[in-house]
């Protein structure tokens, strides 16, 4: 006997009609009917509807007001506090978040209280006749009259004002960006001033350094001569200068031609920015002779220029060629041979500019 539920041909599963074998198909149920919202009603919540609209715009104009007057009236000097600074923060912080938050919660209630809610379900054509093009248009139109912006001033003109405030913070953002970088990232302070060769010092300090210092697996934090003395842009300098010096048994270095003489007895300096996104490189495997960015793992390896083995970097460390003076103490005996720090569109240039 056959399985009266397995589906098979005596029993298909489907519902047939008593005495027919013709499916019984479901009929289209249709769109639900349509369900009147009280600011349909009552003239009374439509007009709240539209103040609570009206408001919510209002809170983003407040936002965008409050956000400029913490980044222009709270002023950051060389004795700003902690304290000062989280409050500018709290301040740009919030402002930002109502402004756009007023907006779009404003829209949000607009269309779900006072825009029109009928379903309508229509087949799509392809628009190519005249006809169908005015069509098009008498569409738009008829929205834009749904939407009731033209018989509603009070919400057009603070959705006006929302709109037009908003971009406000962003441009106060983008002109915080300062100057375009121009020649100002193609050198560094380790170029040599006249005919004085800047010193290796240790970082903070700013102690000379002698190659005696430097022993085989030992890694320096190097900074240039005369940085600590710099009243203005002390950090700038030190963002592009910095440097990590370690001491490598002389045999195990590859270095390329004309690199010959970039380093002393097996003593390196590479610049301590990562060529990724511009990290500080400040791990040293001494077994491997390997540098490793904490950041996204870039690693160099010292034995081939600091060449990337591994990591998202693209290219090489750069290196900072340096000799002995007199006293014994390490000297860079020129600037780095190309820009530091991660790759960027102006990067060709930047290297003819110091190889010029």
């Amino acid at each position: 006997m056959g399985n009266h539920s397995d589906g098979s041909p005596n029993h298909s599963g489907t519902v047939a009609t008593a005495g027919q074998n013709e499916v019984e198909k479901f009929q289209d149920p249709g769109l639900p009917p349509h369900r009147l919202r009280l600011a349909d009603t009552d003239p009374v919540a439509a007009k709240r509807a539209e103040r609570q609209v009206a408001i919510l715009f209002g809170t983003s104009v407040i936002g965008t007001l409050v956000f400029l007057v913490a980044y222009f009236a709270i002023d950051l000097g060389d004795d700003t506090t902690i304290a000062t600074i989280r409050t500018q923060n709290l301040l740009l912080g919030l402002g930002t978040a109502f402004a756009m938050l007023g907006i779009g919660t404003g829209i949000v209630h607009w269309a779900k209280a006072l825009m029109p809610d009928h379903e309508v379900s229509e087949e799509r054509h392809a628009i190519r006749t005249e006809e169908d093009r005015q069509a098009a248009v008498r569409i738009v139109d008829d929205i834009v009259e749904e939407t009731g912006i033209k018989r509603r001033p009070l919400i057009r003109n603070t959705l006006l004002d929302a709109v037009a405030l908003a971009p406000l913070p962003a441009l106060a953002i983008f002109g915080d960006l300062g100057p375009r970088p121009d020649k100002a990232l193609a050198h560094t302070m380790w170029a040599p001033d006249g005919d004085k060769l800047k010193r290796l010092t240790r970082d903070p300090d700013g102690t000379p350094i002698k190659a005696s210092d430097v022993t085989i697996g030992s890694a320096f934090h190097v900074i240039p001569e005369g940085l600590n003395e710099l009243h203005e842009g002390k950090l700038n300098e030190k963002a592009k200068a910095v440097v990590l010096l370690m001491r490598l048994d002389p045999n195990s270095l590859n270095p390329s031609k004309g690199r010959e003489n970039w380093s002393y007895n097996g003593i390196v300096a590479y610049s301590k920015i990562c060529t990724h996104v511009g990290c500080p490189v400040a791990l040293y495997e001494q077994q491997t002779h390997h540098l490793l960015c904490p950041c996204h793992q870039s690693t160099f390896d010292l034995t081939q220029e600091c060449k990337v083995i591994f990591g998202p970097a693209s290219r090489p460390l750069p290196q900072l060629p340096i000799a002995v003076d007199a006293e014994g103490y390490l000297v860079a005996t020129s600037d780095f041979r190309e820009p530091v720090g991660p790759s960027y569109w102006e990067r060709d240039e930047h290297e003819r500019l110091i190889n010029s």
